[in-house]
């Protein structure tokens, strides 16, 4: 994984401050902590409804002293903003090539020396969507690393790390288990998050 905002000494101490502050003064709460066993994991960022989600997302990951690398658009990878983003622990995704992007992060994850926490919205886009997609889950089993249940709830204000998910294999199943823990959460654009 190339290297990131997050294991940049003294930025990564300073913008954790500045992280921390900006959270607490705008009335967010931050829950959870990583278990040592994952710190190589796969975390589910649901609900994604906005471009909001990634400033808060990189704030609660310094709060929460991760190394995260997180996937997004092409577009928004073009110059000059691709050095930017690639910094902030971005990963350029072509939709039309999902199949190939779960192999590359497989071997990713596991090529990894230090700690890696990879995050995949299985919604795919901020736009309301019926299915959700599921990379996310056979990242996790090619990777055989766990699925950490991340979340943003925009009503209450809390984001945070939520239980650790071991796929089991049976997906239908576990999708379900997934969903349900994620209904109560309301993104910024709720009426766009369904966990149905």
């Amino acid at each position: 994984m190339h290297r990131t905002i997050f294991d940049t000494p003294v930025i990564n101490t300073l913008l954790r401050a500045i992280s921390v502050g900006l959270l607490k003064l705008a009335g967010w709460k931050v829950h959870g902590h990583l278990p040592p066993e994952c710190t190589k994991s796969v975390f589910i960022a649901a609900p994604h409804t906005s471009n909001w989600d990634l400033p808060y997302t990189l704030m609660v990951a310094f709060a929460l002293r991760l190394n995260i690398y997180w996937m997004g658009k092409s577009q928004i990878f073009k110059p000059p903003f691709r050095g930017l983003m690639m910094w902030l622990g971005g990963i350029p995704v072509q939709r039309e090539s999902a199949n190939n992007l779960v192999a590359a992060s497989v071997e990713a994850i596991k090529a990894a020396d230090g700690p890696v926490q990879l995050i995949v919205p299985p919604e795919g886009t901020r736009s309301k969507v019926r299915y959700w997609k599921t990379g996310f889950y056979y990242i996790a089993v090619g990777a055989q690393v766990p699925i950490v249940m991340a979340y943003m709830d925009y009503e209450k204000k809390i984001s945070g790390l939520g239980p650790v998910f071991t796929p089991s294999g049976d997906i239908e199943a576990d999708m379900v288990k997934i969903k349900e823990f994620y209904a109560p959460f309301k993104g910024k654009n709720a009426s766009q998050f369904t966990a149905d």
